[in-house]
C-alpha cells in the first residue's frame, strides 16, 4: 500500500490537472473566436480585445489577447484574428516530482488559442 497509493494518488491528480488544463484550453479558443467575430463584425464597443479577454471568465490570472481588425471596406480574403495566451499553473507538482527523477522544468504551461473569421462585408 506504501509503494502503490503514491503513484495512484499521483496518476489521479494527473488526470484532474490534465482536465483542468483542457478545460482552460476551450476557454481560451472560445475567447479567441469570440473576439474574432467581434472583430469581423466590426463592433466598437467594447473592443474586440476586451471582448476576448472577458469571454475567457473564470481564468486567474486574466489571460491577454491581441485582435487583427477588418478594413473599413475588406476584401474576400481579409480575417480577422484574435489570439489569446493565459499561463496555465499545475496543481500537482510535476516539476518536484521530475526533479526526483533528474528532470524538472517549470510548472507551468503557456496555452494559446486563436480564432479567425471573414471580415463582413
Amino acid at each position: 500500500m506504501a509503494i502503490l497509493l503514491p503513484v495512484l494518488l499521483l496518476i489521479v491528480f494527473g488526470i484532474i490537472d490534465f482536465g483542468r488544463m483542457l478545460n482552460a484550453q476551450i476557454v481560451i479558443t472560445e475567447a479567441a473566436r469570440e473576439g474574432a467575430r467581434w472583430s469581423a463584425l466590426r463592433q466598437t464597443a467594447p473592443s474586440p480585445a476586451a471582448r476576448a479577454v472577458t469571454a475567457a471568465v473564470g481564468l486567474t490570472p486574466v489571460p491577454g489577447a491581441t485582435v487583427t481588425s477588418c478594413p473599413a471596406s475588406p476584401a474576400p480574403t481579409d480575417r480577422a484574428t484574435a489570439t489569446v495566451t493565459y499561463q496555465f499553473t499545475f496543481v500537482t507538482p510535476f516539476n518536484v516530482i521530475g526533479a526526483m527523477f533528474g528532470g524538472g522544468g517549470p510548472n507551468t504551461r503557456t496555452l494559446t488559442g486563436t480564432g479567425v473569421m471573414r471580415c463582413g462585408g
